[in-house]
């Protein structure tokens, strides 16, 4: 399975048309806001001896900041000019960055086989992810973590849509962070939260904690109010391999 040519060109036309400026995409929020209290929550139940794989890194914000937390960061996207950024911004090779296509089964297997056991974060690829990717995208996820890893997934829910329309309301319509999303075809927060809880426990996830948060944004509304989603998290391991993450 691949990801239709139009999503991919929708993702290589937004990434091609962002500068390395940071915060120029509306979800790159600096790590204090994202993965910091991410990882505090995929912590306990995770082995941060293991590595930790960014599914879905964009310009590499938050692999960088897991880089100082686990063994190892590798951070992948669909996109070549999103690692483009991603290798540019990390000059000291703090982190490790690469192309790859979530659903593509075989590419996935190889980075498993490469790495081994490994845990993950994925902030957000779900909601945004072509309908008939989605179960590919999860079985990615139980395919990297196998029995020692840990995941933490975190995705806006429906509810994130009345906040974007709220947004784009304004005076002078869309911001333009948010302008060029829709501008190149990007569909957020497109998937409910069943779907989202059906397709991890599909793929054979368990879910060791989950709760509600909220994704902060670059984007602020007229009154200076950081804009931010409605989300929820879930951590996660292999169904039957509950018991070996944390060391």
């Amino acid at each position: 399975m691949d990801v239709s040519q139009q999503y991919r060109e929708a993702w290589e036309g937004y990434w091609s048309a962002t500068s390395d400026t940071p915060g120029e995409a509306i979800w790159d929020s600096d790590p204090s806001l994202t993965a910091v209290p991410h990882t505090e929550l995929l912590l306990p139940h995770a082995d941060p001896s293991l590595p930790v794989v960014d599914l879905g890194c964009g310009n590499g914000t938050q692999t960088r900041y897991l880089a100082t937390r686990f063994a190892r960061a590798i951070g992948v996207d669909l996109s070549h000019a999103a690692i483009g950024h991603a290798r540019r911004a990390d000059p000291a090779g703090v982190a490790e960055f690469g192309q790859l296509d979530l659903v593509d089964a075989d590419a996935v297997a190889a980075l498993r086989k490469r790495i081994g056991d490994t845990n993950v974060y994925m902030r957000a690829v779900i909601h945004q992810s072509e309908p008939e990717a989605r179960p590919a995208v999860a079985a990615a996820i139980a395919a990297l973590v196998g029995e020692r890893g840990r995941a933490f997934v975190v995705e806006p829910t429906p509810a994130s849509k009345d906040v974007l329309q709220q947004v784009a309301q304004g005076p002078d319509g869309p911001p333009e962070k948010l302008r060029r999303v829709l501008a190149h075809g990007l569909k957020p927060a497109s998937a409910t939260e069943e779907e989202v809880r059906r397709l991890l426990q599909e793929a054979g996830l368990a879910t060791l904690a989950a709760g509600a948060t909220a994704l902060a944004q670059t984007e602020f509304l007229p009154d200076g109010t950081r804009v931010e989603l409605p989300s929820r998290w879930f951590v996660l391991a292999l169904a039957g391999h509950l018991d070996g993450g944390r060391r």
